[in-house]
């Protein structure tokens, strides 16, 4: 009871309008309403519907997509929400300037559902990630999009789901694409790209999520590890952000220099904001000139599926 009243009181607080996935499971109906209240929100601020998409036979496998303007062939950003493995989707973790933004660069835009914790495991979810960029790829005729020019981004959980995408080859070939089909990987404010070392610096107020995400067998949290999963071969290109929280800076920094080490180039940096409040910014507000992430994935996002 202790738990879910603190946690009311901090997204009150903190003003967040995004699904929160650092509290704990006790808040669940609390975070069931708050959900409720962003999706609508969300829908309310999307410029244009989106169109949703089955890329799989679970009601989860699911993915919504923004067709670029004006024209074909367009670059794809695959967008991979957060909330801790455990909640969260794709309708209301976008973030509310992002679609927008990128559309109005002549991106087409794709926001996928996966399954959740604990019904399904991690290496489920990756899995699921791998089979949507498939799927996206299979359709980019219809779609409008440039297979040779997708993005995958994700943030928080999501951050860790691309990044164990992008450097375990596994999951894309199990779905029929090597890491070749994806130039590159967008992670913003992630954890568990080492898990045993979050595990270690973790408090308690999210040890249990990262224990039902991950269990307690070393070998299984090696293989879900993408900073131990660094060795080539890797996605060609990675961009890992991270705001003012210890275990995050710890956690990009070491798996920027691990790919660095591997020979996949990798940039790192940080975008302000600390703690809860800046995990949460650098989702909602990423599309907002103001906030330092925006200029920094443009450019990055031009570098690697920009205008030919």
């Amino acid at each position: 009871m202790l738990r879910s009243t603190l946690a009311v009181l901090l997204v009150a607080s903190l003003g967040l309008v995004q699904p929160v996935s650092l509290l704990p499971a006790s808040a669940g109906p609390f975070l069931e309403r708050l959900q409720a209240r962003m999706a609508a929100r969300e829908a309310e601020g999307q410029i244009g519907p989106a169109t949703e998409y089955a890329y799989g036979a679970d009601p989860l496998q699911k993915l919504d997509v923004w067709q670029a303007r004006g024209g074909t062939a367009a670059p794809l950003v695959v967008f991979v929400h957060g909330g801790g493995w455990k909640r969260g989707d794709k309708r209301n973790a976008t973030g509310a300037a992002k679609v927008e933004h990128l559309l109005a660069q002549g991106y087409a835009f794709a926001s996928i559902d996966y399954r959740l914790v604990p019904a399904a495991t991690v290496e489920q979810q990756a899995a699921d990630v791998a089979a949507a960029l498939a799927w996206l790829r299979n359709n980019a005729g219809r779609l409008g999009i440039d297979p040779s020019r997708i993005v995958l981004m994700g943030h928080s959980a999501g951050a860790h789901l691309v990044a164990l995408v992008g450097t375990d080859p596994r999951y894309l070939t199990a779905a029929g694409l090597s890491l070749r089909d994806v130039r590159g990987i967008v992670a913003l404010d992630g954890a568990c790209y080492d898990v045993a070392r979050q595990l270690a610096d973790s408090g308690r107020f999210m040890l249990d999520t990262y224990l039902q995400a991950f269990g307690t067998d070393p070998v299984r949290q090696r293989a879900l590890s993408p900073t131990l999963q660094a060795a080539k071969p890797n996605a060609p290109a990675f961009l890992i952000l991270h705001v003012d929280r210890a275990d995050g800076k710890a956690q990009s920094e070491a798996l920027g220099a691990a790919l660095m080490q591997a020979g996949t180039p990798a940039e790192v940096a940080a975008v302000g904001g600390t703690g809860l409040r800046g995990h949460m910014e650098i989702n909602r507000e990423l599309g907002d000139p103001s906030h330092p992430a925006t200029a920094i994935v443009d450019g990055w996002l031009r570098r690697m599926i920009g205008a030919k």
